[in-house]
């Protein structure tokens, strides 16, 4: 693998919460036409007795701001933490929902989707002393946004740093040709030991992967025939696994043509006509199988003969 990650996939920074500007709109239009029902309504006094119903004007007016103002709203994917004077009050969400002026406030929006954080371990030294850089992604999500507002400063940039300290820690406690060649199992092994620490404040860590190991230009020369020699090996190892389950074969095959003489002549017939199919004009027989067959007479060689000499006396 050889990846170079020039910029990092996640900024790593706390969500705050966003002004939702359709919401603002509606509230903006909801007052726009209460205002003007009021004036409607409550015209300017022109008399003195004309300024109470202007205070009930002013008061209708004042209400409906209230209430305006008190609507929040969060997506399906957001859950809103609030707090009423300073104090944990409840998680709400998703949809619309009130908050009282002044005693309330959203302290974070956290968003409950599978995130994607980036992280590396640069320059660490693996267990036989090699220094390698390593680049990995963390999947994670958040469980308890009670617990992830109230448990940790900023849990956005601590499941990333406890993801890098759990990678430097399995890159030093690992040589490097086991964090190559079982890559799988050091990645459950990060996965495992970052989520038992991020669950006290509910997040789920559900995959660690590793995108890019690098290891210096001298040992890749060194690698590359390692890895050639290991193939060699496998290769010559396999021919030899094949040649015994030949030999075995055969053994069987001789063990079965000893046993039936018919089953052997009937090989040897074989052999002769694969011979005469591809059209050799000479043959090269062992004595002990042109005998045989002269006295059989399998091929009618023998009544040939006798023809030839009946026919030339």
């Amino acid at each position: 693998m050889n990846f170079v990650n020039s910029q990092p996939l996640i900024k790593n920074k706390t969500e705050k919460t966003k002004l939702d500007y359709t919401l603002f709109l509606l509230k903006f239009i909801v007052l726009s036409i209460t205002l003007t029902v009021i004036l409607c309504v409550y015209p300017v006094p022109q008399k003195p007795e004309d300024l109470l119903e202007m205070k009930a004007g002013t008061a209708v007016l004042a209400l409906v701001s209230i209430l305006l103002f008190s609507i929040h709203k969060v997506d399906e994917w957001e859950r809103a933490v609030v707090l009423r004077f300073g104090k944990f009050r409840k998680v709400k969400g998703p949809g619309l929902f009130f908050l009282i002026p002044l005693a309330d406030r959203i302290a974070e929006t956290v968003d409950i989707r599978i995130r994607v954080s980036d992280f590396s371990a640069q320059k660490t030294l693996s267990g036989d002393s090699v220094t390698v850089d390593v680049d990995a992604l963390c999947f994670w999500l958040v469980w308890d946004p009670q617990k992830a507002v109230l448990e940790v400063e900023n849990y956005v940039d601590a499941v990333v740093l406890s993801s890098k300290t759990a990678l430097r820690y399995a890159v030093s406690s690992n040589d490097l040709s086991t964090f190559l060649e079982r890559g799988d199992i050091i990645e459950k092994q990060i996965q495992e030991q970052v989520d038992k620490k991020t669950t006290e404040w509910g997040i789920t860590v559900l995959h660690i992967e590793i995108t890019d190991i690098q290891i210096p230009e001298h040992l890749q020369d060194s690698l590359s025939r390692v890895a050639e020699a290991e193939r060699e090996k496998k290769g010559r190892i396999l021919l030899a696994e094949a040649e015994i389950e030949i030999a075995k074969k055969l053994e069987e095959a001789v063990s079965i043509y000893a046993k039936n003489e018919g089953a052997m002549k009937l090989k040897i017939l074989s052999i002769l006509n694969e011979g005469l199919k591809a059209g050799n004009s000479m043959m090269l027989v062992p004595n002990s199988i042109a005998e045989e067959l002269k006295t059989k007479d399998i091929f009618g060689l023998q009544a040939l003969n006798e023809i030839k000499k009946e026919a030339d006396k």
